[in-house]
């Protein structure tokens, strides 16, 4: 994997807006934004939606995730099939109009690193304590927290899924086909991310950490080119739903 690839990433895309603030809203956040143009699809779009590439000192092919890395820079859509797309084509020899190696397997070291940002800031989120773990724990929280954010493991047993599905049907009623279900992380991955073992069910509470943690998941999602999964996928898509807390309204 590439070094530079090491820095923390830049969230991205369409539905997301930052400050530079590890603590980034998911709501969209007026600001000028200058465009640039994707060497793939050739369509102009704001810097936010694209993923920056700079040469390293012996040409490499470089991807600037944070937008700081000095030098010109060439951009890529930030997704996952775009920069496959230009690395097949070898777009970016034509783009910087030198000679540039590229990674065969530059989107895929992309991903890791987007991946490990999720893992990361998970970790935050738990150490501010904004992380509840156990299956009976999660039930009690569904009526008694202000939830952002279910989390199962890759792994997870689809009974236990429902379980807490219909336990959160409950609560929010036809409100639950905004809230948000990850479950791209393994099992070992949540116990390395939570420092604990055996975790197959989590749940994130609103607070500190959480509002990057789900930035940084539904960034990892557009990379792959997947929508944000819902509690109840037969629902279909909708704004983002926080479980208020028990006697709160719910909001959207």
């Amino acid at each position: 994997m590439q070094p530079a690839l090491e820095r923390v990433c830049r969230q991205s895309p369409a539905t997301l807006r930052s400050d530079g603030d590890d603590e980034a809203r998911i709501s969209p956040v007026p600001r000028h934004e200058p465009e640039r143009t994707c060497i793939v699809t050739r369509e102009v779009r704001h810097s936010s939606d694209l993923i920056r590439f700079v040469l390293g000192p012996e040409g490499q092919v470089v991807a600037d995730l944070r937008h700081k890395l000095p030098g010109r820079g060439v951009w890529v859509s930030a997704h996952a099939e775009q920069v496959q797309e230009a690395v097949k084509r070898r777009l970016f020899a034509r783009a910087f109009k030198t000679e540039a190696t590229t990674s065969p397997t530059l989107a895929e070291d992309i991903d890791q690193v987007l991946r490990q940002d999720l893992r990361q800031s998970l970790s935050l989120a738990n150490k501010a304590g904004n992380v509840i773990t156990g299956f009976t724990k999660i039930e009690s929280a569904i009526v008694e927290k202000p939830l952002v954010a279910l989390i199962h493991a890759a792994e997870a047993a689809e009974d236990g899924r429902r379980k807490l599905a219909n336990q959160l049907r409950k609560r929010l009623g036809e409100a639950i086909s905004s809230f948000p279900v990850v479950q791209e992380l393994s099992n070992d991955e949540l116990d390395l991310a939570l420092g604990r073992s055996g975790v197959i069910h989590a749940a994130l509470v609103a607070g500190a950490g959480s509002d990057g943690f789900l930035n940084r998941w539904l960034r990892y999602r557009s990379y792959r080119g997947t929508e944000a999964t819902q509690a109840d996928p037969s629902e279909g898509p909708g704004a983002h739903t926080i479980l208020e807390a028990s006697g709160s309204e719910l909001n959207e």
